[in-house]
């Protein structure tokens, strides 16, 4: 296998040089079993497991591979197994917090170029949702596509469109059909040889069917929509990176039912810019959007220019940040003090 086919770079390359490159290779993660990992290498496909100074090591969830990382292999290529070693940098890397209470990363995946951020037009149809799948996407370091499924259910998709436009600023967006095939020859230009795509959506949009059209066969195992609630039922289990026909790269993952933010500092400024923007002409510059004179964020919505329902999101999204900022906080001083507990252990075992 060409390495530069499944997007390895100069990049990757830089970063591998500096390990010895007699007694390592190097690869791409394409799926993860629980402990184990698929990878894809110069050598074919590879069955590895993390070496124990790597678990050691490791402080945090985030530390471990993720699919679509480039990793340090020590191979058995007989055996068809190898070590992990190492994880090269990522280039960009999708996050979100876990679900529950715990403060901990989850990668969704890394080293992606552009992220399909796929939405149904059918009644499960959600702009609140969207801005934050927008915001995770610009925070990744990759790019977003809206991917608007199941035109053929839609009656207004130019009406849907509009208000997906509201609030995806300079997003390219892409209306397909599995149903009628229409749609799907605007992807191809985000579709390259070598350049990875990550489909990222909540469960029953159409991302198992969009990942089999794409693929030319049935990837991915189809469920129909339940006609009671007119949600699709989740299908797609697990985070796998595949070849297309074409040369394109695609990670598929499973349906988000939570979507809570890691990190979105650059990823507000990029999916809020048209507030951001206004907040530079309110007279105050500590203004709120409230009751304070002079606002033009709130004169923006009382013209019909912005929806009330955008503000509010903006509100709560800076909220929910400003509270994760908090926790990890705490979560950092508690990760100092384990850390040193460790390194004082290690000395007392050696004397």
């Amino acid at each position: 296998m060409n390495l530069q086919t499944i997007g390895y770079n100069q990049f990757f390359e830089q970063e591998f040089s500096a390990f010895d490159t007699n007694q390592v290779i190097v690869g791409r993660i394409a799926l993860e079993h629980k402990h184990m990992y698929r990878v894809l290498t110069e050598h074919g496909e590879l069955l590895c497991e993390i070496s124990g100074k790597f678990v050691f090591q490791a402080e945090k969830r985030e530390d471990f591979p993720a699919v679509g990382d480039w990793v340090v292999i020590k191979p058995s290529v007989d055996e068809g197994k190898g070590i992990i070693q190492a994880i090269l940098p990522r280039q960009s890397k999708f996050s979100r917090k876990t679900a529950g209470n715990v403060t901990e990363e989850q990668i969704v995946a890394t080293n992606v170029d552009t992220v399909f951020l796929v939405n149904s037009l059918n009644d499960d149809l959600n702009l609140r949702r969207m801005e934050r799948y927008l915001l995770l996407a610009w925070e990744s370091g990759a790019s977003p596509v809206i991917v608007l499924t199941k035109a053929d259910l839609c009656s207004d998709v130019q009406e849907k469109v509009k208000l997906v436009e509201s609030v995806a600023l300079g997003v390219p967006i892409v209306v397909i059909s599995a149903v009628t095939g229409i749609g799907f020859e605007k992807l191809e230009i985000h579709l390259l040889p070598g350049k990875t795509v990550a489909l990222l959506g909540s469960s029953g949009v159409g991302k198992s069917t969009l990942t089999n059209y794409l693929f030319g066969a049935e990837k991915q195992k189809i469920q129909s929509i339940r006609d009671a609630d007119d949600k699709g039922r989740h299908t797609t289990t697990h985070r796998e990176l595949v070849v297309l026909p074409n040369g394109s790269l695609l990670i598929d993952t499973p349906g988000m039912r939570e979507i809570q933010l890691w990190e979105g500092e650059a990823g507000m400024a990029e999916s809020f810019s048209d507030i951001h923007e206004l907040r530079n002409h309110c007279k105050f510059r500590d203004c709120k959007h409230e009751d304070e004179p002079g606002c033009a964020v709130v004169a923006s919505i009382e013209e019909g220019v912005m929806d009330l329902g955008r503000l509010q999101s903006f509100k709560k999204l800076e909220k929910e940040l400003a509270y994760l900022d908090r926790k990890l906080d705490k979560r950092a001083q508690s990760d100092e003090k384990k850390k040193w507990k460790k390194i004082n252990k290690q000395i007392k075992q050696k004397r």
